[in-house]
C-alpha cells in the first residue's frame, strides 16, 4: 500500500551532507528547537586527508574526530543523523519531499544541501597512494607541512602558474610541471623565471616514494626531479546532483549560487553551505557557512509561524 504525503514523516528541516557544514547547521537549528535531520552518505572529501588545519580549537585533529565530536554535540538538541544517501528530491507546496536510498519518503519544510564537491585528480601512477600524506590540493590545508622542502606543482595554464606562484609562500624551491607542453604566455613564463621557478615539459611516467610520501617524479624518458611533496591543480565536481534536480542554479566556477547573504539558492527554501558553493574552500569557512545557513533558515520559519 503506497504512503501519502499527509501520512509521511515531517520535520522543519532536513540537512543532506553532514561534514563542517552540515553539522554546524544543526547545531545552530537544534539549539532553536527545530525538528531536524542529518542525512550522512559517509561519503567525504577530506577523507583522504591524515589531519585537519586551520580550524580554530581543533587544528591538526583527523578530520572523523571532528566529525565526531560535532555528532556528539548535536545529542542534547534532538537532532537525528541518519547514515543514509539522500537519491531524490522534489519541491511541492512550499515543501520538499525527501526519498532515501531504500525507497522512504519524508517531508521538509526547508533543505540544506551540504553535499560538497569531488576532486578529479591526474591520472599519475603513484598520485593515489600518495594523495593526503604528500600529495595535496590545498596549500592552505598542508603547505606548513612541506615548508621549505622541495615543492612540486602539477597544472596546467594559468591555473598551475597561480599555484606554483602560490607555493613561494612556503618553499623557496619550487617546480611547476605541466606534464606535456606547456605554452605559457610571455609574461606568465618571464614571471616563473624572475621567482626562480622552473617549468619540467616532460610527459611523466609516475610518482616515486615509500609509504605514502613523495621521493621523486618521474618522466618517461627515465629521468627524475626529487620532490617531497606534490601539490595539483584538481577539477572540481558537485558532490551531488540534487541541486540541479531542484533547478537550483549552479555554474562550473561558482558552484551553487545563492541569492542573499544566508546561503539560500535561487529556489526558495533550499539552502546551501560548505564546498558545494565554491567560497574559500577550508573547513571552518564550511563551518561558518552552516552556521548562517542555519540563521537564515531560522528566520524563515519563524516568518512563516509567527505570520
Amino acid at each position: 500500500m503506497s504512503t501519502s504525503r499527509e501520512d509521511l514523516l515531517r520535520y522543519d528541516v532536513i540537512i543532506v551532507g553532514a561534514g563542517p557544514a552540515g553539522l554546524s547547521a544543526a547545531l545552530i537549528l537544534g539549539r532553536c528547537r527545530r525538528r531536524v535531520l542529518v542525512c550522512d552518505s559517509r561519503r567525504y572529501r577530506n577523507d583522504a586527508a591524515q589531519l585537519m588545519h586551520g580550524f580554530l580549537s581543533r587544528d591538526g585533529v583527523p578530520p572523523a574526530e571532528l566529525r565526531r565530536i560535532g555528532r556528539e554535540q548535536l545529542a542534547p538538541y534532538g537532532v537525528e543523523i541518519r547514515d543514509v544517501t539522500v537519491v531524490d528530491l522534489r519541491a511541492e507546496r512550499r515543501q520538499f519531499e525527501v526519498t532515501l536510498e531504500g525507497g522512504e519518503r519524508l517531508v521538509c519544510r526547508k533543505l540544506l544541501l551540504a553535499t560538497g564537491l569531488v576532486d578529479r585528480l591526474p591520472e599519475l601512477p603513484g598520485l593515489a597512494e600518495m594523495y593526503g600524506k604528500s600529495v595535496h590540493h590545498c596549500p592552505y590545508c598542508d603547505g606548513w607541512e612541506a615548508r621549505d622542502q622541495p615543492i612540486g606543482v602539477y597544472g596546467q595554464g594559468c591555473t598551475g602558474v597561480a599555484l606554483a606562484l602560490n607555493m613561494k609562500t612556503w618553499s623557496r624551491d619550487v617546480v611547476l610541471f605541466s606534464d606535456g607542453p606547456a605554452s605559457l604566455p610571455e609574461a606568465d613564463a618571464a614571471r616563473l623565471a624572475r621567482h626562480e621557478i622552473a617549468v619540467r615539459e616532460e610527459r611523466i611516467a609516475r610518482l616515486e616514494g615509500k609509504d605514502g610520501m613523495l621521493e621523486r617524479v618521474v618522466f618517461t624518458d627515465g629521468s627524475a626531479v626529487a620532490r617531497r611533496a606534490l601539490f595539483v591543480k584538481a577539477r572540481q565536481e558537485q558532490g551531488s546532483e540534487l541541486a540541479r534536480k531542484l533547478r537550483c542554479e549552479v555554474t562550473e566556477e561558482r558552484g551553487v549560487e545563492t541569492a542573499d547573504k544566508h546561503e539560500e539558492t535561487t529556489v526558495e527554501g533550499v539552502f546551501v553551505a560548505g564546498d558545494a558553493s565554491k567560497d574559500v574552500l577550508l573547513a571552518i569557512m564550511a563551518a561558518a557557512e552552516g552556521a548562517d545557513a542555519a540563521f537564515g533558515i531560522n528566520c524563515a520559519l519563524q516568518e512563516e509561524d509567527l505570520a
